[in-house]
């Protein structure tokens, strides 16, 4: 419900470690729930196209499975935080960000942004009304072995973008293609 409000209330304009990258035709387009989010649905990806990955703090794995555009004028980034290790990771406070509206979105990876070096602009995860992050949340830790889905929702860059950064606290930065 937060999720459907903050579109409708957001509009459509559209002004608007290790790491590698390779791109794909495949693109997310349905929504889903579960995994450990609260309040928000995340798109479904497949997790066998690898944008983009990147090992972080602790050992996590940090994969993009999808950047795309969507008429609305959104951007949603999608993928896994895996822990490949044998002891859980329960450090996730890094990924909420350092804005003041942190609170509101409680463990979360609030701290995304995606920034377009071309048009020089950085752009950070959209929020609702009460400032919730348009974004996975509930985030409390990574058990070992566990692969945990996440999506972030951004404004979306001029159409004429097609890389961007993604950077997520504790992770190095990931060039990923936009798709749509």
């Amino acid at each position: 419900m937060a999720l459907a409000l903050a579109v409708g209330g957001c509009g459509s304009d559209n002004k608007g470690g290790k790491s590698s990258t390779a791109s794909s035709s495949s693109q997310s387009k349905a929504a889903s729930g579960g995994g450990q989010q609260s309040g928000t649905s995340a798109p479904k990806t497949d997790p066998t196209v690898k944008l983009a990955e990147s090992t972080g703090q602790g050992g996590i794995v940090l994969t993009i499975n999808s950047v795309a555009r969507d008429s609305g004028g959104f951007v949603t980034v999608s993928g896994q935080l895996k822990n490949p290790g044998s002891e859980n990771f329960v450090d996730t406070s890094g990924w909420v960000g350092t804005e003041k509206d942190v609170l509101a979105s409680g463990d979360s990876v609030a701290g995304a942004t995606l920034i377009d070096k071309v048009g020089k602009k950085r752009y950070y995860v959209l929020r609702d009304t009460g400032g919730k992050c348009l974004c996975t949340m509930g985030i409390v830790g990574v058990k070992a072995g566990q692969t945990v889905p996440f999506f972030a929702q951004f404004p979306a860059p001029p159409a004429g973008t097609k890389d961007l950064d993604f950077q997520l606290p504790t992770f190095p930065t990931m060039t990923v293609p936009v798709s749509g």
